[in-house]
């Protein structure tokens, strides 16, 4: 099979996501046009197509995997798996890896969070926290709290139920007649620094905000929903830790959950392995009310969602009445294999250090990426972990396609958001591989602001 023989069925039969489709029929030679690249193999952080061009996974596939394309050690486990139990349904019935992965993950929130409940993707793992904050407080007698808060410029999946609280009109605006819209409250996004302010003094402006808010409306309020450090898809807006701290106190204060949505930010992308770890307050760990995980917790192998949430939520759902309980479900709740996929991507990062080992990566990243400070048009280079990103100061509307292409014509796969380019690699890229891209970006920042 080659390249061109996959495109064309491709284009025929499969719809695509987040994609005007008409862009990957364009002509190869037109700025609008998108390549539809047929993949047909991976391994490591290279994927390899029919043709046999190869290119380095800088965005770890939209962010999910986290060791590399076909690891071993989650083949291993998964082969071993198929020959035990591939599924069963999880009401009325449980199984080994489902109880394993529950217990594990409690653990790594010091038993904070000792109840998990699955899902299979992260928009619907916002939608089982959003459920689950409403319905604790109708059973706790609190019917009124059933309104939810969100940070500005905030991303929580893509249902209906997610876009309630997502504030990226390029996926809200479009459906808005079905959307029960959250309120925002202002980001702590550091790029907001106004002249002489740190990233802790814009945190602490947008905590006192989102005081003002919850001083009038905390009674209607059952949730406030963030990704801790880093707004992703909003164009990897990162904060300091203070935020949260004060966003913690403050939801204890006006009595309204906090959700940490560490779907994208968790697994060990921000140098701890949860994201709000680096929140501590006074020595303390700071403590969600929920905890939704997704993408990478399972290696980027199997679809998988879990939130974990607090004896006093589970609680105020445990009772004789059915109609008490927490109503959700579907199909694949609790998968066998996703659970045990997720189950070897957790020994990895046991076995392997793999936390000590990412802090070296992220400064070989940052060192790549440096020369890009003095570069004209790049603003706001930063970087929190594993994930490092930049601003480009440009007015074409087809920057991100033509840096995408120019990307893909130097073996990387690297996708903007908008004018924010990222990189977000596998845990397992080189000192020679982050020297490759960090080559691949520079060369594609010249060739896409090219006249």
């Amino acid at each position: 099979m080659s390249n061109a023989d996959l495109l064309q069925r491709s284009l025929a039969a499969v719809w695509h996501p987040c994609t005007q489709m008409k862009q990957h029929a364009g002509s190869a030679n037109s700025p609008a046009a998108l390549p539809l690249i047929p993949i047909a193999s991976g391994k490591g952080v290279w994927l390899h197509d029919f043709d046999g061009r190869r290119y380095l996974d800088g965005v770890s596939s939209w962010w999910v995997n986290l060791f590399g394309h076909c690891n071993p050690r989650i083949n291993a486990a998964l082969r071993e798996q198929l020959e035990e139990l591939e599924h069963v349904i999880l009401a009325g019935f449980t199984h080994r890896p489902v109880v394993e992965l529950s217990e594990r993950l409690s653990q790594l929130t010091g038993g904070a969070l000792g109840h998990c409940f699955y899902a299979s993707d992260g928009a619907s793992a916002t939608e089982i926290a959003l459920k689950m904050s409403f319905h604790a407080w109708r059973n706790r007698g609190r019917a009124e709290k059933q309104e939810f808060l969100c940070l500005e410029g905030s991303y929580h999946g893509e249902t209906v139920g997610a876009l309630a609280v997502t504030d990226v009109a390029l996926f809200k605006d479009a459906y808005a007649p079905l959307i029960r819209p959250a309120a925002t409250v202002p980001t702590p996004d550091a790029r907001n620094a106004r002249d002489g302010e740190t990233p802790a003094d814009v945190a602490r402006r947008a905590a006192a905000a989102l005081e003002r808010h919850l001083e009038q409306h905390h009674q209607r309020i059952a949730a406030l929903i963030v990704e801790p450090l880093i707004q992703c898809a909003s164009g990897m807006a990162m904060y300091d830790p203070e935020y949260l701290r004060l966003a913690r106190a403050l939801c204890d204060r006006f009595e309204v959950h906090l959700i940490c949505d560490e779907i994208a930010v968790g697994c060990g992308r921000t140098g701890t392995f949860f994201a709000h770890e680096q929140a501590a307050i006074d020595g303390q760990p700071f403590k969600p009310d929920f905890l939704c995980l997704s993408k990478g917790i399972s290696g980027g192998y199997l679809p998988l969602s879990i939130v974990l949430t607090t004896d006093a939520v589970y609680g105020a759902f445990y009772d004789d009445a059915t109609s008490r309980g927490f109503l959700h479900s579907h199909s694949y709740t609790g998968n066998a294999l996703a659970c045990r996929a997720a189950l070897a991507t957790l020994d990895i990062f046991a076995q392997d250090d793999v936390l000590a080992t990412n802090r070296r990566r992220a400064d070989r990243l940052a060192a790549a990426l440096a020369p890009l400070a003095d570069h004209p048009q790049v603003r706001h280079l930063r970087q929190r972990g594993m994930i490092l990103a930049f601003d480009v100061a440009t007015a074409d509307p087809d920057f991100s396609r033509r840096f995408y292409r120019a990307a893909l014509d130097r073996e990387a796969l690297l996708r903007p958001i908008g004018n924010t380019v990222y990189l977000m690699p596998p845990y397992i890229v080189s000192d020679e591989e982050i020297a490759f891209l960090g080559q691949a970006t520079a060369g594609a920042l010249t060739e896409a602001l090219r006249p």
